[in-house]
């Protein structure tokens, strides 16, 4: 010990001689960083400083948990996430739930700070390249905006900050802005991104035109629902009609109509923008295989469907992000993967027939085949019980060489007599049985279905669609159906349709307008907008407050039929098919007013004094 101490004094005394006799040594740079004044000065360095700001995307919506468990599309199979708290409406500012980072109020306001540093930079630059000073100024303004969307559609009002913070300001405390402030704000830096952004070309993953036009149409659209003009809100809701600061969640006066005018007008830019959009020009419906194809090329995003996708969130396999790990984390566990984000009853039965009719269980025809003639999409979108996959494990394929999933139970034959078999996607299975659906189903959708990406040791490579054109193409028809031009909006809705192989909308008024809702539900399955927008037309008691449910599969052998090995046979099988509602104690969900909003964390209201906490919490 004696001995190493000295040596440790020996290295200190020979590193003061050595700083006396060289000033430099205490002006030595870190090399791991870089000053302020090299970064501004350096174009490629201040094009990588906003580059960086692009992390606030995190993997877009491709996290082991998804936002799609927190409404009537998916519910999450592992416990203890705080999805729960989010589902039963336990949230509360010490326990708001699972908050994903692309939605943390810190997290948005440590990206919205890198977007105003770099902006207040850039109006004087210290490099001479106009171009990249545009570009990059067109890029910040259009994540400033992004961010504060996040903010503004979770939270309401928040407060605009659009300077950097200094150190030594008297006073870092801002009030919360009125929505109306927000939307104005986001709507200017979005035209403004426009702008500085036309002409520019960028590579994917980066902000373009079309990304700020469709920021713009989106913000303009929830600016006009239900939820956030004060007099509808309060009509619908007591929480909200006694919260005493109304102009912070929505509009306290205006002109509803001029709101949704804009918010077509908006929509209208982006679907004038040419070479995107997908296969949106048929004249009738497409066959039912090529439906299928068509909205999974768009999933995919490849053959054709990338034209779908104005900003993604691209994932490489060199660099291996959980982005790219979407069918480990919904795939079955009969494939060793996690099962995590699984449709329920309630999704798959809002599938059209193929006919455009509801599906009924009450109808003999749909309860004892509920998965034939259903819409294009469904088989491109969920996993159910016979439906064809990808080759087993090598571990795994002698026991189902046929490839099928397997959710139910179903009478086989050993030892002469029939026992019971559990399918390998059960919470029974031989395979794995604690990461099982607890519905029956799984997510198929943005999963790749190439062979060689089946397990967890493999990656995929489809991007996030942060925005894409079918979007904007809802937003139009939505606000055409609010403004009386039911004829325009059906226009539109068919193209979408027809792509799908579905056949045209012919309704008027609330009945077209609930077939939208409805088409918009199925189109934009897994894609984050369904939390969204069944808060913002304020259905959300009636929608995401039902209780989650799913699929007891029975197969029972036929009279002379043997059967060893297991396959989806109806020759050999009866099956039969139950609805069950998902056990409380998994989760129990219920929706309370309060969960129009998120709570702003009790820590941020600590933290700032001026802040005014939303209703019901």
């Amino acid at each position: 010990m004696k001995k190493l101490k000295y040596i440790s004094v020996t290295a200190l005394s020979a590193m003061l001689v050595l700083a006396g006799c060289n000033g430099d040594f205490v002006n030595t740079q870190p090399l791991d960083q870089l000053s302020e004044s090299t970064v501004w000065t350096d174009g490629a360095l201040t094009d990588a400083f906003v580059t960086e700001i692009y992390a606030g995307f995190g993997n877009g919506g491709f996290d082991e948990q998804m936002l799609a468990s927190l409404t009537d599309e998916t519910i999450f199979t592992h416990p203890g996430r705080g999805i729960t708290t989010i589902t039963e409406s336990r949230s509360n500012p010490a326990d708001p739930g699972w908050i994903n980072g692309t939605l943390s109020w810190a997290n948005m306001y440590s990206r919205i700070r890198a977007c105003n540093l770099a902006l207040s930079k850039l109006e004087k630059p210290q490099f001479n390249d106009a171009t990249l000073v545009e570009r990059l100024k067109g890029e910040a303004k259009f994540l400033r905006a992004y961010y504060y969307h996040q903010l503004l559609r979770y939270y309401g009002g928040v407060p605009l900050v659009d300077r950097p913070f200094e150190l030594g300001e008297a006073d870092y405390l801002s009030e919360r802005n009125t929505f109306e402030q927000c939307v104005n704000f986001i709507v200017k830096d979005c035209d403004e991104a426009a702008t500085l952004l036309n002409g520019k070309s960028l590579a994917a993953g980066r902000a373009t035109r079309a990304s700020a036009l469709a920021l713009k149409s989106r913000v303009l659209i929830y600016a006009a629902s239900d939820l956030y003009d004060v007099p509808t809100a309060k009509a619908k809701s007591t929480v909200l009609a006694a919260f005493s600061k109304p102009e912070i969640l929505g509009y306290t006066s205006g002109s509803r109509a001029e709101r949704w005018q804009k918010a077509k007008d908006a929509a209208k830019a982006v679907l004038d923008i040419s070479g995107l959009g997908y296969q949106l020009a048929l004249d009738k419906p497409a066959s039912k295989d090529e439906g299928t194809t068509n909205y999974h090329n768009i999933a995919m995003s490849r053959n054709g469907g990338e034209k779908e996708l104005i900003l993604g969130r691209y994932f490489i396999n060199a660099k291996q992000e959980n982005g790219g790990r979407q069918g480990l984390f919904n795939g079955p566990n009969g494939y060793h993967n996690w099962a995590g984000n699984t449709p329920i009853q309630l999704m798959v039965d809002d599938y059209e027939m193929m006919d455009g009719t509801k599906f009924d269980w009450n109808k003999a025809d749909h309860a004892t085949k509920p998965y034939d003639n259903r819409d294009p999409r469904f088989y491109a979108s969920i996993l159910y019980d016979g439906s064809n996959w990808k080759p087993r494990t090598a571990d795994v394929a002698s026991k189902d060489p046929a490839n099928q999933i397997q959710t139910g139970t179903y009478e086989v034959v050993s030892g002469g007599s029939k026992v019971p078999f559990f399918g390998l996607d059960t919470r029974k299975s031989s395979v794995e049985d604690w990461n099982g659906t607890y519905t029956g189903y799984y997510a198929r959708k943005f999963i790749d279905p190439n062979p060689a990406i089946v397990d967890q040791n493999t990656w995929q490579q489809v991007p996030w669609p942060l925005f894409r054109y079918t979007e904007a193409v809802f937003n139009y028809a939505e606000a055409a159906i609010e403004l009386g031009q039911d004829a325009e909006a059906r226009t539109w809705l068919n193209k979408i349709r027809f792509r799908a192989g579905m056949p045209a909308l012919t309704e008027s008024g609330d009945a077209l307008r609930q077939r939208l809702r409805n088409e918009k539900r199925i189109e934009m399955y897994l894609e984050e907008q369904r939390y969204h927008d069944a808060r913002r037309w304020m259905i959300a008691p009636t929608t995401l407050g039902r209780k989650a449910n799913g699929i007891n599969v029975t197969g029972t052998l036929k009279a002379g039929k043997s059967v060893t090995l297991y396959k989806y046979d109806p020759t050999s099988y009866d099956y039969t098919y139950k609805v069950f509602e998902i056990d409380p104690g998994k989760e129990n969900r219920a929706w309370l007013d309060k969960q129009y909003f998120l709570p702003i964390h009790r820590d941020e209201m600590n933290r700032n004094s001026k802040l005014v906490q939303n209703p019901g919490y």
